[in-house]
């Protein structure tokens, strides 16, 4: 037995000391961290226990057509929230509250779970479930005292046009992917917040999207809500006025019911989008809320693909209207004036037979246009040889964006040598030329850059920038779309070349033309049709024709110089190109008919020359449906084109302008030429 007066051995006391000097270390260490590591977050959660902050969010601003027309407006509806800083024991209320909010309570958990997982430290109230019915709502209003931790958000959603009217260039909104979270441009979002995702929405989201506000709350331990305190409100998006005439848009809406394929129509003096089209559509409407992944499944695994945009991102072979890119190089390049050609069904080069659609006898490049005829044009090609034709073609836009501002716009593809080398890390062949002056073989092309390609030829040179926001939006927002993208581009095009171009496509839409049936009584009405293979002949010809069918094209401009309106049709497996230039007419019909309305000038686009004008070559005046007029009396009237384009030159030096309103359009060229 240890005697009281015995000391205490030196080592035992050591470790007394050291033991408790740990336990001070470890306190201080515990005090450091609640006064100082983590001050911030338990003066939140110390915050939290008196002070509920309830998210109020900005709704999205409209969207409204050209002339002031509301095309996108909101809704309110309410959401169900999960206060994480007044959340109890969990597994004890998700059964109630689950039944009540009629979902299952391991879906409330498994949604608490994942928030938890992702947002570690944040007090952020979870969306229990979005655009609740009346009766959840009034459960959630009644049993405040029962479930603090429940509260309802007012949410402003996306109110769409029925039908998937504009589906794909006004887009759909969401909620933010974690993709998107980890992108720089999406460094001001968090998760849940709602963003565009495509088409207009997602281009301009920055300006509609609003900034979301709080209601703060002062509450008593148990969560009731017993004062009020502050509330900052949330500040609404700002409204962006479209370029889109909604009168030509339904128009060509209706063109294109039946129809897989799009539609692009521009006023080619501005680069202004009046209407833009695509089939197979889907209704953003049922993104407003939340989409189910059965829909969304279909939806990305139909073949059809109605989630494209085809205006901007169908990239396809142009066929024939490609050959008004190769007038243009031919005539440029001093080839074209004298060019004869006597087609006889087809030709020989390079020791492979290419087929022509017809036996065209002999052909000069204004029969060739308005006949389409592929003998000419392959001949053409040999001689321009691949380079010349892809320097034309790119200057004219194709093989490269165009620059409007919608989101995943694709390139097409401009073949070359320099082109198939980088690509394919092989030389050019003389032979693969051939299909090129035809818009077939490498070359793929989207309605939009055709559209743009055609509008500049005939206006003798203007490549525009094309765009859907109104100009005067564009001036506000420089960082969305510089001002300097919408000064156009003037192409050494010569004046007597594009008058000949522009002449002979005013002949298709006559008799004789590969698009008669398109013609519009009493307009000036001119374009040109095109057929893409989809598979070869010899495919064809071993049976393989089901969902083959060939792609028609069709872009057409009233008047046939210095248009008001280009209009391009694309049509999937159409049945032939004429169609194509059917629909288009429609388009056209619609414009024609407001703007005679319009401007009280029921002469506006008349293709009945007037004396004091510009004289056009080839008039068709005969009744609609006449297709038994003959076809030598135009072939006659095409050989003045030197001298009509003469005196429109003159016109055009002193009279032009890009900015010039149609009313004085009207005023300087009689006739609308």
């Amino acid at each position: 037995m240890l005697d009281r007066n015995e000391k205490l051995p030196q080592t035992k006391f050591t470790v007394v000391q050291y033991i408790t000097l740990l336990v001070f270390l470890f306190l201080a260490y515990g005090f450091w961290g609640l006064q100082i590591r983590k001050n911030d977050e338990y003066v939140e959660k110390a915050e939290n226990n008196r002070v509920r902050s309830v998210p109020i969010l900005a709704p999205r601003g409209k969207i409204l057509d050209r002339e002031g027309h509301l095309i996108v407006d909101n809704y309110p509806s309410y959401s169900a929230l999960l206060l994480r800083d007044q959340m109890r024991d969990l597994n004890a209320d998700s059964a109630k509250i689950a039944e009540g909010l009629h979902i299952s309570a391991e879906e409330i958990r498994n949604k608490v779970r994942r928030y938890q997982l992702a947002h570690k430290g944040s007090y952020e109230p979870i969306i229990l479930k979005e655009d609740i019915t009346p009766d959840e709502h009034a459960f959630i209003e009644s049993h405040k005292d029962d479930f603090p931790e429940l509260a309802i958000m007012t949410v402003h959603r996306r109110l769409y046009p029925r039908n998937g009217l504009m589906a794909h260039l006004i887009g759909y909104v969401g909620e933010v992917s974690p993709e998107m979270l980890n992108s720089p441009s999406y460094d001001m979002y968090q998760s849940g917040d709602i963003v565009g995702q495509s088409g207009i929405e997602a281009q301009y989201n920055s300006i509609l999207m609003g900034q979301n506000g709080s209601r703060r709350v002062l509450v008593d331990s148990k969560g009731r809500e017993v004062g009020g305190q502050s509330t900052e409100p949330s500040v609404i998006g700002k409204s962006l006025q479209l370029t889109i005439d909604l009168d030509i848009q339904i128009a060509a809406e209706q063109a294109l019911e039946g129809h897989n394929g799009a539609i692009v129509a521009m006023d080619p003096r501005t680069g202004e989008i009046l209407a833009m089209v695509s089939r197979p559509i889907f209704d953003p409407n049922d993104f407003a809320v939340r989409i189910s992944r059965d829909e969304w499944n279909q939806l990305i695994k139909d073949p059809a693909h109605p989630l494209m945009n085809k205006a901007i991102q169908a990239q396809l072979a142009p066929g024939s209207v490609f050959k008004i890119i190769m007038s243009v190089a031919g005539l440029q390049d001093g080839i074209g004036q004298t060019l004869r050609v006597n087609c006889g069904g087809g030709a020989t080069f390079y020791g492979h037979f290419f087929k022509c659609h017809g036996v065209h006898g002999p052909t000069d490049i204004s029969n060739a246009i308005y006949k389409s005829c592929d003998t000419f044009f392959y001949t053409l090609a040999e001689r321009l040889g691949i380079e010349k034709i892809a320097m034309w073609a790119t200057r004219l836009g194709l093989g490269k964006r165009t620059g409007i501002d919608l989101p995943n716009e694709v390139s097409g593809v401009m073949p070359s040598e320099e082109w198939k080398v980088r690509t394919f890390h092989q030389k050019w062949y003389a032979g693969e030329t051939i299909s090129v002056g035809i818009g077939q073989g490498a070359v793929a092309a989207t309605p939009i850059q055709l559209v743009r390609a055609i509008s500049a030829v005939t206006t003798g040179g203007l490549l525009v920038t094309p765009h859907v926001v109104s100009p005067d939006q564009l001036t506000d927002y420089k960082n969305q779309f510089p001002p300097e993208r919408l000064t156009p581009v003037h192409l050494p095009i010569k004046p007597e070349n594009w008058i000949t171009i522009t002449n002979a496509m005013g002949l298709v839409t006559g008799p004789g033309g590969t698009a008669g049936s398109a013609h519009l009584q009493g307009v000036d009405f001119a374009g040109k049709t095109g057929t893409a293979q989809v598979v070869s002949n010899a495919f064809k010809k071993e049976g393989h024709t089901k969902g083959y069918n060939d792609n028609v094209w069709f872009v057409g401009v009233t008047p046939r110089r210095n248009p008001e309106i280009v209009v391009g049709v694309l049509l999937e497996a159409g049945m032939n190109s004429a169609i194509a230039g059917r629909v288009a007419s429609q388009v056209v019909k619609a414009y024609v008919e407001k703007q005679r309305k319009l401007r009280n000038n029921p002469m506006l686009f008349s293709d009945k020359a007037d004396p004091g004008s510009v004289p056009i070559a080839a008039l068709w005046n005969g009744r609609d449906g006449d297709d038994h007029q003959d076809a030598t009396e135009a072939d006659a009237l095409r050989h003045d084109n030197i001298h009509a384009g003469t005196i429109l030159v003159k016109v055009n030096k002193t009279s032009y302008s890009r900015r010039r309103s149609s009313r004085a359009l009207a005023a300087i060229l009689p006739g609308g030429q």
